[in-house]
């Protein structure tokens, strides 16, 4: 295909040098958005006399014919070109003639490039916003099921205190929808035209910035040339948007490999969502979990890559710059993929309420409970806190739980032990007394899905 910018040089290059150079592998998907891009520029120069408006129509309908025929597959995208927006105005100019050249008028690639990447992003941003509401979904509908099936809550992933499960999982839930609001808020930063920008310095044509942008569905423009053509804060913003949903998605992964593994036995993942073992059958290997962990170092990889690519370019645009798309979009595709899997994954997966039950009984998570009870009757918190470390202490060293003390043998160690207190430390009355908002009681479990469903419809 011959060079669009052929006339300060032959535009001749060596073959590795126009491999070298060449994006359109990359690029190739965002052929939509630089066809409708292209469109609404050629329909702002006939607004404002600087072509024709027979030459805008001739333009608008060789740019028409071209999007359909790549969608149908009439139209196969040459990878030889140098990048989509090349071969699409090489493609138009072939099928319109001379008309074809005068699309170009009053923009340059550098505006064009960074304009078909924010229609890009904005699509991304939408597709990754309902992505993650179908994960979300999928969460609470666990949640509401299992809002008062008991489980040990842990720090120091030591068993800590009796929590529900449907509570735990709304912790995700709320780090999800943090997300949403992550993508969200930068969609308006995304959603700024930088086409009129040109090269740089703008242009001596008389153009309609805003025009094109309201055609394009942009709520603003880049209002310096230079940043507009420079700026990939979108790029970066999106990436790193995608990093901590990954960590998000990470950790859930993590917690479903513990929760799968027979150690403990909480939860048994469908086996449309598991792989076997090529040398040992009983192995029913949690994978699609262990891949969203592994993934998430790529994203991680993407954002540093482009942070790094920017962080020493001068202004304007550079060559460096075509490097901001193949990790945006690595991350987009990594991030969808992840979604798409363990929305079902987590919809379909079984819960063995009786193992957390069974783990809940172990390991003294009543332990705060006791020595709150002892304060309700007077007691100072840090003098109940010794008690119980006394009474916890001599219960391991016989093989006991606080349930098997007898009241006789609790008053040994103080008086102020009555028979009320084999009710406050009943593992349901643990979890249902935690009424403190926010807390894990099966009614706070259910205010915090309310508030979710109710947040979501203003999304």
């Amino acid at each position: 295909m011959a060079k669009m910018w052929a006339g300060r040089t032959d535009g001749v290059t060596s073959k590795i040098a126009d491999e070298f150079n060449s994006s359109i592998k990359i690029d190739s998907r965002m052929y939509k958005q630089d066809i409708l891009g292209s469109m609404a520029h050629a329909s702002m120069l006939s607004a404002k006399n600087i072509i024709s408006k027979q030459d805008a129509d001739i333009l608008i309908d060789g740019l028409e014919g071209i999007l359909a025929d790549i969608e149908s597959g009439k139209l196969e995208i040459d990878l030889t070109a140098e990048d989509i927006h090349m071969f699409v105005e090489q493609v138009l100019t072939e099928r319109v003639g001379e008309v074809g050249k005068k699309l170009h008028t009053a923009r340059s690639r550098n505006d064009q490039v960074a304009l078909d990447t924010r229609m890009y992003l904005r699509d991304a941003t939408e597709k990754v916003v309902e992505k993650i509401e179908e994960l979300l979904m999928a969460i609470i509908g666990q949640a509401e099921e299992h809002k008062a099936s008991i489980m040990p809550g842990y720090t120091h992933l030591q068993r800590a205190q009796p929590i529900t499960f449907g509570h735990h999982l709304m912790a995700y839930a709320m780090m999800l929808f943090r997300d949403i609001q992550r993508f969200i808020d930068s969609y308006e930063r995304i959603n700024v035209s930088p086409i009129g920008c040109c090269a740089l310095a703008g242009t001596t044509y008389d153009t309609d910035r805003r025009l094109e942008a309201k055609i394009l569905s942009f709520d603003s423009i880049a209002m310096n040339s230079i940043d507009g053509v420079s700026d990939r804060d979108f790029c970066i913003e999106f990436s790193s948007n995608c990093a901590i949903l990954m960590m998000h998605l990470s950790r859930l992964s993590e917690e479903i490999l513990l929760w799968t593994s027979w150690e403990f036995k909480f939860v048994e993942l469908s086996d449309a969502f598991t792989t076997g073992s090529s040398i040992m059958p009983q192995k029913k290997n949690s994978d699609m979990a262990e891949l969203v962990r592994g993934k998430t170092g790529r994203v991680y990889g993407n954002l540093v890559s482009i942070l790094t690519m920017l962080k020493g370019l001068p202004l304007a645009y550079n060559k460096d710059m075509q490097e901001d798309k193949e990790g945006v979009f690595d991350s987009y595709d990594t991030v969808s993929m992840c979604l798409d899997v363990l929305a079902p994954m987590i919809k379909s997966m079984k819960v063995i309420k009786e193992n957390m039950l069974l783990a809940s009984q172990k390991g003294f998570i009543n332990a705060t409970d006791l020595a709150d009870y002892m304060v309700k009757k007077g007691m100072p918190f840090r003098s109940a806190y010794k008690i119980v470390g006394s009474i916890v202490s001599d219960c391991i060293k016989n093989g006991k739980v606080l349930e098997d003390l007898s009241l006789e043998e609790y008053k040994k160690y103080d008086n102020i032990f009555e028979q009320d207190l084999f009710n406050e430390i009943n593992l349901n009355t643990c979890v249902e007394k935690r009424i403190s908002l926010g807390g894990t009681s099966p009614k706070s479990v259910e205010e915090q899905i309310a508030w979710i469903k109710e947040q979501l419809k203003n999304v």
